[in-house]
């Protein structure tokens, strides 16, 4: 249930039966040895299945967001605040005027987390809107399966290294955490992590990646509710 295989007469039968949509916020960024398009892969992977369960239609992906902390990676490609800002709520409101009206953001990037802001401004204004946000990675029960398994998340480690994300081979290795002096720009970011990993673990066992997105998927089927 993705736009890109519906046209605007399936969207608008979709209408007449049910207002809510899912939309994916990602970036385009270093992920060490993952895809440069991690953020966006993984929320749209849980989109998909959520889907595939709901019948909730699936916006295009957003597959920019705010990285300049990466810049100095190549490929990173990344948007200043405002404009994320202002492409989320125009998206936002070109929904709502065509009668979505429960809308559930699926972000993928810690850096898009500003949006939230403009989010609560928009819910002032259009009264009838209902939005959702869930960012997967701090969700308690991410959270849950990561101290069961005595894993430690972090950014491009065991915990993004998805199957469908890996574009490399993953060392088999730990790394061990750099040390963050605080905020950084992007060059001083490059001389700190290095193949860009925050630390830890670069892989775990495909049964836990399988119980996360799982846990993933539930917490996303509840939201989808609007209860």
């Amino acid at each position: 249930m993705r736009f890109e295989d519906l046209n605007w007469f399936d969207v608008e039968a979709y209408l007449q039966k049910d207002d809510r949509l899912m939309l994916v916020l990602g970036a385009c960024e270093q992920h060490a040895y993952l895809s440069l398009l991690t953020d966006v892969k993984i929320p749209q992977a849980l989109a998909d299945a959520a889907s595939e369960q709901s019948g909730v239609l699936v916006a295009p992906a957003l597959n920019f967001g705010c990285s300049p902390y990466f810049l100095v990676y190549p490929g990173t490609l990344s948007l200043r605040t405002t404009t994320l800002l202002d492409l989320v709520e125009d998206v936002i409101r070109s929904a709502h005027s065509q009668g979505f009206r429960k809308i559930l953001l699926l972000n993928g990037h810690g850096g898009n987390d500003a949006a939230r802001g403009r989010l609560y401004e928009l819910a002032n204004q259009l009264p009838d809107l209902r939005l959702a946000w869930y960012s997967w990675w701090q969700s308690h029960s991410i959270q849950q399966v990561a101290v069961k398994h005595d894993l430690k998340p972090s950014h491009a480690n065991w915990l993004e290294a998805f199957s469908f994300v890996k574009v490399a081979d993953v060392p088999d290795e730990s790394k061990i955490p750099p040390y963050v002096p605080g905020l950084m720009s992007a060059q001083e970011a490059r001389k700190v992590y290095g193949d860009g990993s925050f630390g830890g673990p670069y892989k775990a066992d495909e049964a836990i990646m399988q119980e996360m997105l799982a846990a993933a998927l539930e917490d996303i089927l509840v939201l989808l509710r609007f209860q």
